[in-house]
């Protein structure tokens, strides 16, 4: 018994095995790319399964001789036996035994998961229905090319389904790629090194050295060579791939989710903050929801706020990430939230709009009622602020479930180490010089950035007043725009509700450098311990949250306590409080208890000219291109250099007989690597008989004739004989080439037989 005696379709045990493995690996690199689409490594199990079934069924298909029809209806038996257990295992049965209702969503989800995975903000939940995308692809991917690999002659043509799924896994990708230049090198190292076994373990080249079988003591040589060849190979390329990674800044790409539906844009939706006096006015005690299993210390956030423009407070429009970025409801919101966990029920009875009550930081949302499909197929999330929207708006009867992680409250000796979190915030515009003026005075003495934050805080608290400036109350105009805020701090008293205040803290924050945003919600009052909380205007708040290095946001309450009235109403603009007598000029203060500059001054130093940033990203994108090229043609680079290397030895070789020799070699190489089955060490006349049958073949023999009486006649031949007969060569290559196809012509151009011969009739001169 030989070593190598079972034979299946497609060649020996050991051609299957590298087969398998091959395909194995091509798709892994796409399985790879994978990981930042996912939450979780539950993708890996679904791909992982459907390219073990993949594999298995393309070699019972190539066994048994199936054709098209046979193999696309196993396939399809295939994804809904298996679909349930490794894609849809919470709809089955212990995990394993498909239902009626993992049969339904394996046959919906072939056609609707698609956009269901590009519509969800990644990393995606598993449990959503989205790993039958990884599934199906990587099963379909995987029975094409293994029954590629396994049946056809040529294993080049399975690297296009291969290269096929890797590109769709990409568009259905994110932005952020996992190691992209990782994955290229390694599909090219895996094809190229696959690509020379399979042409060394090719038939025809078992019928050569079964004919030969003095060259088959130099086969392990042979194939140690290639192998360390790859090795080099895979070693290059990784170094290479981890040079371009480490250097490679975070750039973001165009992908399918970007096209497919348009994000929510909130700006197209008034700011919730505007609407502030009619809420107090019009439901001061009209219940506008309730909210059961409310934590303790909990607040129910409608809108958070951060841009500024002289006229209203508003989401940022600052793109990824922004107060204004908002995503498809999914599963595995707000991934960074830490807290205690709690799940609360929202009963809407007289609130309308497109703003969703949620606590905390929401990790899901579920929407009950008749109109639960409508608000969750509307409904986003923004995990930056913690804020939701639906579409649809919420009208009375609508009721929700929020599963949601509240954050501890901090007490301020924990944030006494804390400096403000290096957050880009957006540019405010249009802030009352007065605003920046006042900050500085509050935060005088105040030295930590928590005492900062507590001094604006308490300023307000104690030296305003409160009015929602109603029928029965002092004058307190509506509205929270520069003319508004400028009234409230430069009056004889400071007289306003929550919208003003939360307002004009945040923009005293913002002129000191803190990163800070305002707030719109409600939360109960002292002694509240009822088990349902219910929202109406007169329990709904404004606050302002402020970012710390490592507490994330803290919450602070400005406005003053209802009960600290007004003495007296009068809001006419205050005279200058210093008495009419020269006053000596104050102190000069050390630099560094200076605030940090105003807003403006620090817009200003945003708005500098472009320079030449612009040329780092365009350099290193296209060194990413050329690089990818080259990695690319690296076969056709490294092949034909070796190839030219050994005609130019030839052509240069000290005897003219051995010129002549070199040409009939160069003959017989290239005719070798159109698969013309020369024997290693055959004579001339022998080699040119096998020439001969496949190409010029009176020419061919002329010419073998020829070289035999240039190499053994009497004297050498002279350089101009040299000259000719290599012209010979050239032209009867050159007709080689003419009479075959594209595809043989760049399969002889990668070919390795030639060198191979070469490397055998070596080992034998040798020997």
């Amino acid at each position: 018994m030989t070593r190598f005696d079972v034979r299946l379709p497609g060649g020996t045990a050991r051609r299957l095995i590298t087969d398998a493995v091959a395909v194995t690996l091509l798709l892994g690199v796409g399985v790879i790319g994978f990981a930042a689409t996912f939450d979780g490594p539950q993708y890996v199990v679904a791909s992982v399964g459907a390219l073990i079934a993949g594999l298995v069924l393309a070699w019972v298909g190539a066994r048994w001789r199936w054709g098209i029809l046979s193999m696309a209806g196993a396939t399809i038996a295939l994804y809904f036996v298996l679909g349930g257990a490794l894609a849809l295992p919470q709809t089955t049965l212990l995990g394993v035994i498909p239902t009626l209702t993992t049969w339904s969503e394996l046959a919906v989800g072939a056609v609707t998961s698609w956009k269901n995975l590009l519509t969800t903000v990644p990393p995606v939940a598993a449990g959503d229905g989205h790993l039958i995308v990884p599934f199906l692809m990587t099963l379909v991917g995987a029975v094409l090319a293994a029954s590629l690999a396994f049946r056809l002659r040529s294993a080049a043509w399975a690297l296009i389904p291969a290269a096929l799924y890797i590109a769709l896994e990409i568009l259905l990708g994110t932005a952020q790629p996992i190691a992209p230049v990782v994955q290229g090198a390694l599909f090219v190292v895996v094809a190229v090194v696959w690509l020379a076994l399979r042409s060394l373990w090719s038939p025809e080249r078992a019928a050569v050295e079964a004919a030969a079988p003095e060259v088959d003591a130099f086969r392990s040589a042979r194939l140690r060579r290639l192998v360390s060849g790859g090795v080099v190979l895979a070693l290059a390329a990784g170094a290479g791939a981890a040079v371009a990674a480490a250097a490679s800044p975070p750039t973001q790409r165009y992908i399918l989710r970007d096209f497919v539906v348009p994000p929510f844009d909130v700006h197209d939706y008034a700011s919730p903050l505007q609407s502030w006096r009619m809420f107090v006015r019009d439901f001061e005690t009209e219940p506008l929801f309730t909210v059961s299993g409310l934590p303790e210390d909990g607040r129910v956030r409608l809108a958070t706020m951060d841009a500024y423009d002289g006229v209203v407070y508003n989401v940022a429009d600052d793109g990824a990430g922004s107060s204004s970025a908002f995503t498809p409801i999914r599963s595995n919101m707000s991934p960074a939230a830490k807290g205690d966990e709690a799940t609360v029920r929202v009963d809407i009875e007289n609130l309308e709009g497109v703003w969703l009550p949620s606590v905390g930081n929401a990790r899901e949302i579920t929407f009950d009622g008749a109109r639960a499909t409508d608000l969750r197929r509307g409904a986003h999330f923004n995990d930056a602020t913690g804020t939701a929207v639906a579409t649809a708006e919420v009208r009375s009867g609508d009721a929700y479930t929020v599963d949601t992680i509240v954050p501890p409250v901090l007490e301020d000796e924990v944030l006494a180490d804390q400096q403000f979190a290096p957050l880009k915030m957006p540019k405010q515009s249009n802030i009352p010089q007065a605003v920046a003026e006042l900050a500085s005075d509050a935060t005088e003495d105040a030295e930590t950035p928590i005492e900062r934050a507590r001094a604006l805080e308490a300023y307000l608290q104690t030296d305003g007043f409160f009015s929602h400036g109603l029928a029965d109350d002092v004058y307190s105009p509506s509205g929270h725009g520069a003319a508004r805020i400028t009234s409230l701090i430069s009056g004889e008293q400071m007289v306003g509700d929550d919208e003003q205040y939360a307002v004009t803290m945040a923009l005293m924050a913002t002129q000191l450098g803190m990163p800070a945003r305002v707030v719109m919600g409600w939360y109960p009052d002292e002694g509240d311990t009822a088990e349902v909380f219910t929202a109406t205007g007169d329990n709904m708040h404004a606050w302002v949250e402020i970012a710390f290095e490592d507490a994330g946001w803290v919450t602070f309450d400005p406005t003053p306590d209802e009960d600290n009235e007004p003495s007296e109403q009068n809001t006419k603009p205050r005279a200058n409080p210093k008495p009419q007598v020269l006053q000596p000029p104050p102190p000069a203060q050390e630099p560094a208890e200076l605030p940090p500059a105003l807003a403006e001054e620090r817009d200003q130093d945003d708005e500098e000219g472009p320079g030449l940033d612009w040329l780092g990203p365009v350099l290193f994108w296209t060194g990413i291109g050329l690089g990818t090229i080259l990695l690319l043609l690296s076969p056709f680079l490294v092949i034909g250099g070796m190839k030219a290397a050994r005609r130019a030895k030839r052509w240069k070789a000290e005897r003219t007989a051995d010129r002549i020799s070199g040409g009939w070699d160069e003959l017989v190489d290239r005719a070798v690597d159109y698969r013309v089955p020369v024997t290693p060490g055959a004579t001339r006349a022998e080699s040119a008989a096998a020439v001969a049958g496949a190409f010029d073949g009176p020419r061919v023999t002329t010419l073998a004739q020829r070289a035999d009486a240039e190499v053994y006649g009497p004297g050498d031949p002279s350089p101009e004989d040299v000259d000719k007969f290599w012209s010979e060569v050239d032209a009867i290559v050159i007709g080689m080439a003419g009479g075959a196809t594209f595809w043989q012509r760049l399969r002889a151009r990668l070919s390795l037989r030639s060198l191979r011969r070469t490397w055998s009739l070596r080992s034998v001169l040798r020997r």
